[in-house]
């Protein structure tokens, strides 16, 4: 990680071109300001993640090539990466969490969606949280890190929002249908590459009302504690994301709601709730 923050995204063109795949391009931007006008004009580079296929850049074309400059306007910010696999830390919110051994739970890729995309609750599923989370994103693949390098493996932190069935959470002791749904991975909207991670405050807006808010400092397992339990048993790849934990207070979200999961020195992460079928 390098000591100058600057933000990387993963986006979509307003005007698309149709193809075998949807058209992505990763941009960059270093404005220290993310609201200011500078904040605002981003600039085309290749993909932060040449060894994982499901982050791969789209051909050059007009008005979208390397180097080119391109504004907010422009485009759509999709979730910052593609994993090949999604990471949450159970039960790490200070002491008590810290108490136990820590532990990995594991969220299907596919539940992955990005800023502004609808969270879609099924008929049924009961009670779902939305959780704000520091995300770690890998940079490059890693086994068997030590605390002294585990931060050479990571390109940086995004927002994600770890939506949970809190119902099917009792009954499924893997969680897995209680966290795999189909849009229960909000990830974004970019990457904060450099930044300082400690003591960045956490908290999320519901339908307007800011509840309140906590710190990663809360968190019982640090970042490069995670990278080392997580690396000690299988290989981290670049564009994996692992979920660090919630230390903040949460409010149920049903149909109609709206969900904003602030981190600082991040930003927000902001989706909609909408009922399926």
């Amino acid at each position: 990680m390098t000591a100058a923050p600057y933000r990387l995204a993963r986006v979509r063109p307003n005007d698309a071109v149709q193809g075998p795949l949807p058209e992505q391009f990763f941009v960059r931007n270093d404005a220290l300001d993310f609201d200011s006008a500078q904040g605002r004009h981003w600039v085309l580079v290749k993909t932060p993640f040449p060894a994982s296929p499901a982050n791969q850049n789209s051909p050059e074309r007009a008005g979208w090539t390397l180097g080119g400059a391109v504004t907010e306007e422009q485009f759509t910010f999709l979730a910052p990466c593609a994993p090949a696999n999604v990471f949450g830390m159970a039960h790490n919110t200070g002491a008590p969490g810290r108490a136990l051994p820590p532990q990995a739970f594991h969220k299907a890729a596919s539940s992955v969606v990005g800023p502004g995309d609808d969270i879609v609750l099924s008929p049924g599923v009961g009670y779902v949280d939305p959780e704000a989370e520091l995300t770690v994103v890998v940079g490059r693949a890693a086994r068997n890190l030590t605390v002294g390098n585990a931060r050479e493996a990571i390109l940086g932190f995004t927002i994600g929002n770890d939506v949970s069935a809190r119902d099917a959470q009792k009954s499924d002791e893997l969680w897995i249908s209680a966290k795999s749904p189909d849009t229960f991975t909000p990830l974004g909207p970019w990457i904060v590459v450099g930044m300082e991670d400690r003591g960045a405050p956490i908290n999320i807006v519901h339908n307007g009302t800011e509840l309140q808010g906590g710190s990663t400092d809360d968190l019982g397992w640090g970042v490069e504690e995670i990278m080392v339990y997580l690396s000690g048993f299988m290989t981290l790849q670049p564009g994996d994301v692992i979920l660090t934990g919630f230390p903040a207070e949460c409010r149920r979200i049903r149909p109609g709601d709206e969900v904003a999961c602030r981190i600082g020195r991040i930003g927000e992460l902001r989706n909609p709730v909408r009922a399926g079928q």
